[in-house]
């Protein structure tokens, strides 16, 4: 038990029910449920449903009428501020002092407010000063309908699709940095808002949720140069990392990088093809440089070719995976707050031995 592991590699930190990644096979179950029988059959609220509730059937909320303090037109840093300041606004209760039943209500007020905050954030961002009336994103049948429609007044079939998917493939994936964060702030019995707020805190590094924001322009190095396997052995010489390949958790194709590379390929992409040259190169470049190791696509990879058929900006990538992983966070916030135990790991010490304060 104290043997150390750099970045708790290994280490079985919660039991949980919510999601199971298969390590060798490929796949990716949600609470039991493969995530191919989910993509194109429900929509993502359901799966949030599923993820939360254990029902497909379960019902997203009415948002709330609440009109943000101050947006910036920066999304990520917009969703963290609002998340935290409603939970001030609608002073919830902390979670060792409220029932799971209150906890989950709270959870479904704050994941539709929070897809409504990044929407009228990305709005901001285009220049729109104006909402869009609430009578007109009512028009929308699903979670990514209404959003497009709260961001930009209308929404295209293809972006709808290219949403929702991204959504559902990302909706949740065991005990990441992110999720981890989530619980880590359950734990001590803070309340929803405060846990969920910090979660996305979680993602404004580029190792967790923020890959796809440089993948484009990744893919458009490589189409001006017209030669993929000169762009890696080039990026590689240079000791720069080629963003969209392997995985800490997956020993095979990352199930998720399948089901968005298709989805790309019928939306048809612009971008495709060039994805598709480079991904040969780099897999058959890493390959080459560490045999040892199982170095295959990422989500992230064709997660960034996906949102760009949508028009999604790379900037807007951390708070589009927000809006899908609030999923997973949500379920992995009920399931902490059922454990009742605060997270509370050790640390060993390496620094200096005992010393004078006169010799400092």
């Amino acid at each position: 038990m104290n043997e150390f592991r750099p970045g708790l590699e290994g280490v079985v930190a919660v039991e949980t029910e919510i999601a199971e990644p298969d390590r060798e096979g490929g796949s990716l179950r949600y609470r039991g449920v493969d995530i191919e029988d989910l993509v194109g059959h429900y929509p993502y609220e359901n799966v949030w449903g599923l993820l939360v509730d254990d029902d497909l059937d379960s019902k997203m909320p009415d948002p709330e009428p609440y009109e943000p303090a101050r947006l910036t037109g920066n999304a990520p840093a917009d969703l963290q501020a609002e998340t935290a300041r409603l939970a001030g606004e609608w002073k919830l209760g902390k979670l060792n002092e409220i029932s799971d039943q209150q906890a989950r209500e709270d959870l479904g007020r704050l994941w539709v407010q929070m897809m409504s905050i990044v929407a009228r954030s990305a709005r901001k961002a285009d220049g729109h000063n104006e909402a869009v009336a609430d009578e007109v994103v009512a028009r929308g049948e699903t979670a990514a309908e209404k959003f497009l429609l709260r961001w930009r007044g209308e929404a295209d079939p293809r972006h709808v699709k290219a949403i929702d998917t991204y959504w559902i493939c990302t909706a949740e994936h065991g005990l990441n940095a992110s999720t981890f964060t989530a619980r880590i702030v359950a734990s001590t019995g803070g309340d929803c808002g405060a846990s969920l707020s910090a979660a996305v805190g979680a993602l404004s590094g580029p190792l967790h949720g923020g890959a796809p924001a440089y993948v484009k322009p990744m893919l458009e190095e490589v189409a001006a140069m017209g030669d993929a396997e000169r762009w890696v052995r080039e990026t590689l010489a240079a000791g720069k990392r080629i963003m969209g390949f392997g995985h800490r958790i997956y020993r095979a194709e990352d199930p998720r990088s399948r089901l968005l590379k298709r989805t790309a390929q019928e939306l048809g992409s612009p971008y495709v093809e060039v994805a598709e040259e480079l991904e040969r190169a780099a897999l058959a470049a890493l390959h080459e440089r560490h045999p040892e190791r199982v170095l295959a696509t990422n989500v992230e990879y064709y997660s960034a070719i996906v949102l760009d058929v949508a028009d999604i900006p790379p900037a807007l990538a951390p708070a589009m995976f927000a809006c899908s992983r609030v999923a997973g966070w949500s379920a992995h916030i009920l399931e902490q707050k059922r454990t009742g135990r605060l997270f509370r790991p050790s640390a060993r010490y390496v620094g200096p031995a005992p010393r004078s304060l006169a010799s400092v």
